[in-house]
């Protein structure tokens, strides 16, 4: 897989996958013997992966606010 579907692959992911996917990068980060090159390109994979999961979060909350502002407009027409 070319970089550059790595990142469309990156953009694509799902909030689960990504967590998934950064779990096991720190699980093989902890626990076992891995070269500093290995290391290094799976800590830049990990932060790419942590991006998309704040990128994931900040798109849910910003629906649930509109979703909240909706319910209060609602609400003040009602009364």
């Amino acid at each position: 897989m070319t970089k550059e579907n790595k990142a469309d692959d990156l953009d694509n992911m799902s909030f689960e996958n990504a967590i998934k996917e950064l779990e096991a990068i720190v699980e093989e980060l902890e626990g076992s013997e891995i070269s500093l090159d290995d290391a290094v390109s799976a800590y830049e994979r990990g932060a790419k992966l942590k991006n998309i999961c704040q990128k994931r979060l900040d798109e849910a909350r910003l629906k649930v606010e509109k979703i909240k502002d909706f319910d209060k407009s609602d609400k003040a027409l009602e009364t």
